[in-house]
């Protein structure tokens, strides 16, 4: 059986029995209001973590980065969200996991780390993305051997003649 059919088999199965049991010890209606409760504080995590990564993804994007660790914590706050709408504890917990900065960053690490970039753009220019590129530091990039990046445009010229200006009219 695949991996996904088990887990919508196991976990709601999973799910009712500890809402059972919870039901059982505090009362019906006191467990439907936490059920409520974590998917209040969940919505209201999640427009505030959601709002704080878009921010970095932009500020990244700004200045010349591609915001790879940005767009899995997205995806991971999309998923927490998720689970924290689904009733039940055991989905709370993954999601409130997907929510809090400490595991998300942990995780979105985890998936970044094991991804490989590499690309081009056809917008006026051309990226190519490497695990090296992405330093927490603000010290000059540096490759996976540590030697400084130096990146910049060159023309080669021929010897003994005279670059063309590109703004010069009188053109011969």
């Amino acid at each position: 059986m695949p991996v996904f059919l088990i887990a919508f088999i196991i976990i709601p199965i999973i799910e009712m029995v500890i809402l059972i049991e919870v039901g059982g010890l505090i009362g019906a209606l006191p467990t439907v209001g936490l059920v409520l409760l974590t998917a209040v504080i969940g919505a209201a995590m999640l427009r505030q973590q959601g709002a704080a990564t878009l921010l970095r993804a932009n500020q990244r994007m700004a200045s010349g980065e591609l915001p790879a660790r940005e767009m899995a914590e997205g995806l991971l706050l999309a998923v927490g969200g998720a689970l924290l709408l689904t009733p039940g504890f055991v989905t709370d917990a993954v999601g409130f996991a997907c929510l809090i900065p400490f595991t998300r960053r942990w995780l979105s690490g985890y998936v970044v780390n094991r991804m490989v970039f590499s690309g081009g753009a056809s917008m006026g220019g051309h990226y190519e993305y490497h695990q090296y590129s992405q330093s927490r530091d603000r010290g000059p990039r540096r490759d996976a051997h540590g030697n400084i990046i130096i990146e910049g445009e060159f023309e080669q010229e021929q010897q003994g003649r005279e670059p063309e200006d590109p703004d010069r009219l009188d053109r011969r």
